[in-house]
């Protein structure tokens, strides 16, 4: 199992952190996320044989939210 850490522009309330969730554990190899507004980020343990870290930051993108550097 790994752990990735993608911070995210553009969440603005509890329904931005559902959206986000939704769109994240959709993806083969999720196990877990963990969506913070306050912290604006998210936290996605996964089986990296399955998924990576560009798919997140696409579902992300697609869900109408901005990758944060």
């Amino acid at each position: 199992m790994q752990t990735t850490t993608i911070n995210i522009k553009g969440m603005t309330c509890t329904g931005c952190v559902n959206s986000a969730k939704s769109v994240l554990e959709k993806i083969s190899g999720v196990s877990c996320v963990k969506v913070s507004l306050d912290q604006a980020r998210a936290i996605i343990q996964h089986d990296a044989t399955k998924s990576n870290a560009e798919q997140f930051k696409q579902a992300i993108r697609d869900a109408g939210f901005e990758i944060a550097r």
